[in-house]
């Protein structure tokens, strides 16, 4: 759906991306949709930092994701779970308040790529995505598929340093500019 355009005379940077399950009845032993995140940007060539299962806790999720922020080894965060309309879902608000700057193109996207395989249902998804300090974090829903869509649909493109026209890899050096000026 959309076209991928790769330059061959740059070289594929590899990314350390943590992988954070958002989940009451899910370990690590049978979860799904994290395994699969983890198979498919270790397949592409990147690094999973980590990859964990925490409640659908706002304190719990949030620390998690401030430490991978704080952590130099770590790139980017990929939650799945939490981003429904149940009671328990709370991953957007656990995380969003981290933003430094939303990616609403991030959920524009997903709606629309995800619209083309489920319709209308793709609308009960919050999904979201932004900038927290230097760390690209995207919050996915805990469906195989929504994860499978989201990455090899969107975000594999993007952390794609030979993607073009632009990507998010070519910006990472510069992320950090404003807390460095004076």
């Amino acid at each position: 759906m959309f076209p991928s355009k790769l330059s061959e005379s740059k070289k594929f940077v590899p990314l350390n991306i943590a992988v954070l399950v958002v989940s009451d009845t899910r370990t690590l032993n049978d979860d799904v949709s994290g395994a699969l995140l983890e198979n498919m940007l270790v397949e592409d060539g990147h690094k999973c930092a980590a990859r964990i299962v925490v409640k659908d806790d706002v304190a719990q999720i949030r620390a998690t994701v401030q430490g991978w922020v704080a952590d130099p080894d770590v790139d980017i965060v990929i939650t799945t779970g939490g981003t429904g309309f149940s009671g328990f879902d709370v991953t957007p608000e656990a995380v969003e308040p981290l933003f430094d700057k939303h990616m609403e193109g991030f959920s524009a996207l997903f709606h629309a790529y995800s619209a083309q395989k489920i319709g209308t249902s793709t609308m009960l998804s919050r999904a979201t995505a932004g900038l927290a300090a230097t760390t690209f974090i995207f919050c996915l829903p805990g469906s195989k598929g929504a994860c499978q869509d989201a990455w090899q649909g969107i975000i594999r493109h993007q952390l794609n340093y030979r993607h073009g026209p632009c990507n998010l890899v070519e910006l990472m050096p510069r992320l950090g500019e404003h807390l460095t000026q004076k």
